[in-house]
């Protein structure tokens, strides 16, 4: 972050130029296309940002599909929120955590079993928006075919806007991807023996 300017004229001149430099910018980003979100790292919060973005989504009146990989069972307050809503299609992965089943043969099956809903969804022009939480596990294990999931990924509509969570994203992911975050974890209230808190966690 920019040390402040407490010079009036200079912190006038700095923001002149800072909107000059915006201004510029958003001049030359008149593209509009279906973007491919991509949101990693360690840190809380990527599945409740990318969930940020289906409301968003709903509240212009579009229609979203989300998939969740690795989710399982796990009743959560957003999917209840969520499966209320008009337009939106929820999947969810049936075997859940990995950890849970500890069946590596079961869970390729059912990962391949949610990502074929996920491809039916990248392959329908009418999803406005398409989330695939957790998508970065399945690679990561290699559940799935990179190859595969990336091809489809590349060939969804046009206009389809797209969002991938998960820990550990593949460089092949981190390539394709129009925008890329990565949220650090600095402190975790779990690591100080505060269990997971319905509205925050769940």
């Amino acid at each position: 972050m920019a040390k402040a300017i407490h010079d009036a004229e200079k912190h006038l001149q700095r923001m002149r130029n800072i909107k000059k430099h915006v201004d510029q910018r958003i001049a030359k980003a008149q593209e509009d296309k279906g973007t491919f979100v991509l949101l990693t790292g360690n840190g809380k919060g990527k599945s409740s940002s990318a969930l940020g973005m289906v409301a968003r989504a709903l509240g212009h009146g579009m229609k979203v599909g989300v998939v969740q990989f690795l989710k399982g069972e796990w009743n959560t307050g957003e999917i209840d929120f969520f499966k209320l809503q008009d337009n939106v299609q929820w999947e969810i992965m049936p075997s859940g955590f990995t950890w849970e089943t500890q069946n590596r043969e079961a869970d390729i099956a059912s990962s391949e079993e949610a990502w074929a809903k996920a491809q039916t969804m990248l392959a329908d022009a009418t999803f406005d928006l398409v989330v695939l939480d957790e998508l970065t596990y399945l690679l990561h294990y290699e559940y799935l075919d990179e190859d595969s999931v990336v091809s489809a990924l590349m060939n969804r509509p046009d206009s389809q806007h797209l969002v991938v969570t998960g820990r550990g994203a593949t460089e092949a992911l981190i390539e394709l991807a129009d925008t890329v975050s990565e949220i650090k974890e600095v402190k975790h209230a779990f690591k100080r023996g505060i269990k997971a808190q319905k509205g925050l966690e769940f």
